[in-house]
């Protein structure tokens, strides 16, 4: 575990498969549920701290139950197998004194063995971020996503409805070099693809958010702090939910993750002004 995860998922453990963590305010939404790339970070920082773990994480697929708030967290785990090889791993979390879970997450770690590589994507062509602008922070404040990353990209906001939900972005971390769990957060930093359909008239929601760690460890920490160029696209929407996948390059050309995502929304009633 990094510094940077350490002091950001200080776990304390509460027994046999129970941990606890504080979540501070500054990774609240502004509509006040947690950032849904905190639990990410934190499920994968929380499985890689069992005793009985073995290997790193290859996968992560999350249910947003209900929104988690700032404050205590209560962390349950259960090791639902775990091989020479491969492991899966059940996470939940829940507001302190909550009943219902707030965040479910299944984990699969591996052992990952030398085994001969290949590769049909191809990495876009992009701006390179030292051209882009530096993203400005209202207030000076930085909160839920850009505390842990800084983003770059040619798009410009509010982002207007068209026919074309493909995007890219240069991302680099603020809070120290690459890791799985950094990386993993990072997979829900984008707009949602609704509103290059629709515009700004939706509010959405994360349902559910699926993210295959691709690279080894050590590939992703090959990374350090620079720029990971990650490219965006939606499919679909209606009836309420629609989809988002992304993928991870590293600057030299090097796959890194995957992520598929759903996402619920809706159409928001704004009253003209008298």
């Amino acid at each position: 575990m990094s510094l940077a995860d350490a002091v950001l998922f200080a776990l304390t453990p509460q027994g046999p498969g129970r941990w606890s963590t504080q979540a501070g305010p500054e990774w609240k939404n502004p509509n006040g549920p947690l950032w849904g790339g905190y639990p990410i970070g934190l499920c994968l920082n929380v499985v890689s701290a069992e005793p009985e773990a073995k290997g790193e994480p290859l996968s992560i697929t999350l249910t947003y139950v209900s929104g988690l708030r700032e404050g205590e967290i209560e962390i349950r785990t259960r090791r639902l197998r775990q091989g020479g090889s491969i492991g899966a791993w059940e996470v939940d979390l829940r507001n302190a004194g909550a009943e219902e879970t707030g965040v479910h997450a299944i984990v699969t770690l591996a052992r990952r063995p030398d085994t001969p590589a290949f590769l049909f994507a191809r990495m876009p062509d992009a701006p390179a971020p030292e051209t882009l602008p530096t993203p400005m922070s209202p207030g000076g404040a930085r909160h839920f996503g850009a505390q842990a990353f800084e983003r770059r990209t040619t798009e410009t906001f509010p982002i207007q409805p068209s026919a074309n939900s493909y995007s890219t972005a240069w991302v680099r971390p603020r809070l120290g070099p690459w890791n799985k769990p950094m990386l993993g957060m990072l997979t829900d930093n984008s707009p949602p693809r609704a509103f290059y359909a629709l515009g700004h008239s939706v509010m959405t929601t994360t349902l559910s958010l699926t993210i295959y760690l691709h690279a080894t460890a050590e590939e992703v920490a090959a990374a350090g702090e620079d720029y990971l160029l990650v490219e965006y696209e939606g499919r679909v929407g209606a009836g309420g939910a629609s989809d988002e996948r992304s993928t991870y390059w590293r600057r030299d050309g090097k796959l890194l993750a995957t992520s598929e995502q759903l996402v619920w929304y809706r159409q928001v009633q704004r009253t003209p002004p008298e």
